[in-house]
């Protein structure tokens, strides 16, 4: 079984939903979401309803979209809050996509006059966002506007990205709640003890429920396979970015087979070209490259990643991929 600290890792997917899943006890989700949101006073979240988290399309046959949790406030504002581990190219898009159903599902048959309530997308991100890496400031909050004026033309479709690795800050710099959130994020499972400066705090309650020695033995089981499945995740996607081949392993290995691997691709290019050199070990190389590329499949096929993206990710086709998934089950 995987070793684990005290308190579980909010970034599994049973972490994240051990932690602000709960329907029973949703302060800390609504804590969560006030401060991403900067809801005060009035504005201030008050009660939340959970809905089913898996949005379907009005025809079958169109593509299903999956979401970590989808919530409803007191006003019929809707919130979908997905948990994003590694970074994914179509990200925002496939953001978008996930608003449109709530959108769709808002339409009342027979006489609706087309009146929406706001839609908010809050992605809880551990990654930087390529088109932000540039910027320091964390949290991203975009609405449809005028190019022109700036001023906002539509105020009810709310696209929201929390960029947690950004926040560089030890403890005793943290300026603000969320921050804290972040803060404890980014640390949770490495910690023994609740800081002093939360004993008040509703974060509090998430230690609570993190505790993994409190937690029932059948929950304890089911964390270690989903911890399991989070660390060869994490471990694949390290290694296709130190090896670049999220930047393109099928370009790298043709130009590998053709040049020597010629300049490669950043790091991995590198690396590639120095052992292209060196002649009688070049199918080696790559018939490793490609054993390791199916090993970098097979995991991200058990944590359910986009076959395109899997498929980007390791240099495989679709038609490969699949019949790895076919051996896999």
């Amino acid at each position: 079984m995987c070793q684990v600290s005290k308190y579980i890792n909010p970034f599994t997917d049973f972490g994240f939903k051990k932690i602000f899943g709960d329907p029973s006890s949703t302060d800390l989700l609504k804590s969560l979401l006030n401060d991403i949101l900067k809801f005060e006073g009035q504005e201030k979240i008050k009660e939340i309803t959970f809905k089913n988290g898996e949005l379907l399309p009005e025809a079958p046959e169109e593509r299903k979209a999956i979401i970590d949790m989808m919530c409803e406030d007191e006003k019929g504002n809707q919130f979908i809050v997905e948990l994003q581990k590694v970074s994914q190219e179509h990200f925002q898009s496939r953001a978008l996509y996930y608003t449109s159903f709530p959108i769709q599902q808002q339409g009342i048959k027979g006489g609706w006059n087309f009146e929406l309530t706001p839609v908010y997308f809050i992605g809880l991100l551990n990654f930087e966002i390529e088109r932000f890496k540039d910027q320091p400031q964390y949290l991203h909050h975009g609405k449809l506007i005028d190019i022109y004026t700036k001023d906002v033309m539509y105020d009810k479709l709310h696209m929201i990205y929390l960029e947690i690795p950004k926040l560089k800050k030890t403890k005793e710099e943290l300026s603000n709640h969320l921050e804290w959130w972040m803060y404890v994020f980014q640390n949770l499972n490495r910690m023994n003890e609740i800081p002093q400066e939360l004993q008040n705090d509703v974060i509090k309650k998430a230690f609570d429920k993190a505790e993994f020695a409190s937690m029932p033995k059948k929950q304890q089981e089911n964390y270690h396979k989903n911890l399991k499945v989070y660390r060869d995740l994490m471990n694949s996607f390290d290694f296709a970015v130190k090896s670049g081949i999220a930047e393109g392993t099928r370009v790298g290995f043709q130009e590998g087979k053709r040049k020597g691997i010629k300049e490669g691709i950043k790091e991995g290019k590198k690396e590639g070209k120095k052992e292209g050199m060196r002649e009688g070990k070049k199918e080696g190389r790559v018939e490793g490259k490609i054993e390791r590329s199916i090993e970098i499949a097979k995991n991200l096929l058990n944590a359910n990643m986009d076959l395109a993206f899997i498929a980007q990710t390791t240099g495989l086709s679709i038609e490969e991929i699949e019949k790895i998934g076919d051996i896999h089950d």
